[in-house]
C-alpha cells in the first residue's frame, strides 16, 4: 500500500513537471485563444481565422488592417481610392471592415466597375467608417452616421451582431491607434 502511494506521488510530480511544458506549447501554438469573447476584448467566431502578423494597437487604422491577410482586398481598395492618409489622419473612428470573403460575394463585374470608379469606391468605403469609436455595448441597437453621410445600424447581443440587418460581425473590437475595427462578412452598400 505504501509503495502505491509513492507511485502516485511520483506520477503526480511528473505530471506537474509536464504541465508547464504543455502550457508553453499551447501558448506558442495559438494566440487565437487569447482573443476570447469579453465585453472589453476581441470577440466573434471569425477571430481565430483572422491570423495577425503583429500587435496592431499602436498602428493607424489602414496599417493595422494591413496586418491581417484576410483584409487585403479592403486595404487594396482603400489605397486605390486614395483613402489611406484620410483614414490614418482621423483621431477616433470605427471601421466596419469587409473581409476578403465579403468581396467574393460581390460579382466580378460589380467589383470591376467599383474599382474602376474612384468616386464610387470612395463612397462605398467611407460608408464603412463612422467618425467615433463604437464600443461593443453600443452595437446592440445602434444607429450611426457614416463618413459617407448615410446611416448604418447595428443590432444583436452578446457576441452575435449584425450591421444593417444582414452583415455579420465575424470579429469585433480590434484595436488600432486611432480606430476600432469590426470585421464584417459583407460589403455594405450606402443608401441610394
Amino acid at each position: 500500500m505504501r509503495l502505491t502511494h509513492m507511485h502516485t506521488v511520483r506520477f503526480t510530480g511528473a505530471a506537474l513537471a509536464a504541465i508547464p511544458l504543455a502550457l508553453g506549447a499551447l501558448t506558442s501554438q495559438s494566440s487565437a485563444q487569447e482573443a476570447s469573447p469579453s465585453p472589453s476584448g476581441t470577440f466573434g467566431p471569425g477571430c481565430s481565422a483572422l491570423s495577425q502578423k503583429a500587435d496592431t494597437a499602436k498602428d493607424k487604422v489602414v496599417d493595422a488592417a494591413a496586418a491581417y491577410p484576410q483584409l487585403s482586398q479592403l486595404v487594396s481598395a482603400a489605397v486605390r481610392a486614395h483613402l489611406t492618409d484620410t483614414l490614418n489622419d482621423k483621431s477616433a473612428v470605427t471601421v466596419f471592415a469587409p473581409n476578403d470573403d465579403a468581396f467574393k460575394k460581390v460579382t466580378a463585374s460589380q467589383l470591376s466597375s467599383l474599382l474602376s470608379n474612384e468616386g464610387q469606391l470612395k463612397k462605398v468605403l467611407t460608408y464603412h467608417v463612422v467618425d467615433q469609436q463604437i464600443t461593443p455595448d453600443q452595437l446592440s441597437n445602434g444607429s450611426f452616421t457614416t463618413v459617407e453621410g448615410g446611416k448604418l445600424t447595428t443590432s444583436g447581443s452578446g457576441t452575435d451582431f449584425k450591421v444593417n440587418g444582414k452583415a455579420n460581425i465575424v470579429c469585433g473590437n480590434i484595436k488600432a491607434a486611432n480606430a476600432t475595427i469590426y470585421v464584417v462578412d459583407s460589403v455594405l452598400q450606402p443608401p441610394s
